[in-house]
């Protein structure tokens, strides 16, 4: 065999080598990237539940004529300033979902304000739709942190991929880039202290 046929066939193995790695590669962030999308929509289905949920809730507490109306106003200032804010799934940016999370951990925040104060209100207690708002608002929460951990694990999942090498390069190829994880503040894995809320109210 000549010297020439046996170039040419090793560096066609290697071009079949590279192209089926290249493959196997993109195939591999595809399917991590779209995971990540898709962990996406359910935080943003988990936060869209608990502004669905809101709704109602404004309305039976305006009905209670006693009631802080600063606080009731805050929330739903709060609550616009956050449905406002909406992200593309394909452009998560550190900057455009740290906007998006202060938004959302300051609707959060005053709506844990108002279930908190709410509990000195006998009239609001006596309310079948609050009482219904109250046994769920914990859940609602709970979900919210839960899917925002999937989210950060997809994320990490594929941010690990991307910087291996190889891949890193066919990464850079093929336009895929690392995704911005959620920063959480202090203390947001928990489940809401209502009891220390309303402590640091009345104090």
């Amino acid at each position: 065999m000549k010297r020439s046929t046996i170039i040419l066939s090793v560096i066609g193995l290697l071009i079949l080598l590279f192209g089926v790695r290249a493959c196997n590669t993109q195939k591999a962030l595809a399917s991590m990237d779209e995971g990540v999308t898709a962990q996406w929509r359910q935080v943003e289905v988990a936060y869209q539940a608990r502004m669905d949920k809101t709704k109602n809730l404004f309305s039976i507490v305006q009905q209670s004529a006693e009631f802080e109306k600063g606080t009731l106003k805050e929330v739903i200032e709060a609550r616009s300033k956050a449905t406002s804010i909406q992200i593309n799934a394909d452009n998560l940016t550190p900057e455009k979902l740290a906007e998006f999370e202060k938004a959302q951990n300051a609707f959060g925040s005053s709506l844990g304000r108002l279930m908190a104060i709410s509990e000195n209100y006998p009239q609001l207690q006596a309310v079948q739709g609050f009482r219904d708002f109250q046994a769920q608002y914990e859940g609602m929460e709970n979900r919210i942190s839960t899917e925002r951990m999937r989210f950060n694990e997809s994320v990490q999942n594929l941010n690990t991929y991307i910087r291996q090498f190889p891949t890193n390069i066919f990464a850079s190829i093929f336009g895929y880039q690392k995704r911005a994880y959620f920063e959480s503040a202090a203390g947001a894995e928990n489940a809401p202290d209502i009891d220390g809320m309303r402590d640091k109210k009345l104090n």
